[in-house]
């Protein structure tokens, strides 16, 4: 009965390291198949939008480049739980990065925004949009607030990028707060889309 149980425990032990071992090689995996997506459909002469695998019904809509963490990934065009386990997610209520408003990208802490809680105010993002265009933002504060009450309003003036991850970092529970970064687009950068 004991050599029962502890099997039984050890069995668990190893399902458990595999799917968390398995949930970060294919964010990883997806992170490269998206980055060639993303390459192609910024060169196309068409600029549509290409698929980074057959059956997928997400779509590369940005990278996003932290220059001094050296951290860079593609942007998916929505928010979905399925999106999120590939990357970032551009919630789809919220302008294009650069316009006018507030845009926000969101994703999960244990991966893709693993990263979020060391930018510094001051820090460097750059995001290149699927269209080509590139925009700069100067980090300018971060806070933690509930899902539902973030103070984010994506028709505010300005240009801004929200960075949105789940809080508290380093536990596996969820709940209803979010660590957020918020970003204004930086015209002191040579990269702009406001020379286009």
């Amino acid at each position: 009965m004991a050599l029962t149980i502890v099997t039984l425990i050890g069995a668990s032990g190893i399902f458990l390291i595999g799917s968390g071992i398995w949930i970060k090689a294919k964010a990883n995996l997806a992170q490269i198949l998206l980055n060639r997506a993303f390459d192609k459909t910024v060169s196309s002469s068409l600029k549509s939008e290409v698929k980074p695998w057959y059956w997928a019904d997400i779509k590369p809509y940005a990278r996003l480049e932290v220059p001094h963490l050296k951290v860079s990934s593609i942007v998916l065009n929505n928010t979905s739980g399925e999106a999120l386990a590939f990357g970032p997610g551009h919630m789809a209520n919220t302008p294009v990065p650069g316009e006018n408003g507030t845009s926000v990208f969101a994703a999960h802490r244990d991966t893709h925004f693993s990263w979020l809680k060391d930018l510094q105010t001051g820090d460097m993002l750059r995001v290149k949009r699927s269209d080509g265009n590139k925009v700069a933002f100067r980090v300018t504060r971060s806070w933690v607030a509930r899902y539902d009450d973030s103070g984010i309003n994506a028709d505010s003036s300005g240009r801004r990028l929200i960075l949105s991850t789940c809080f508290p970092f380093g536990t596996d529970n969820s709940g209803p707060l979010r660590y957020m970064v918020e970003a204004e687009i930086s015209n002191t950068e040579a990269i702009s889309i406001l020379q286009h």
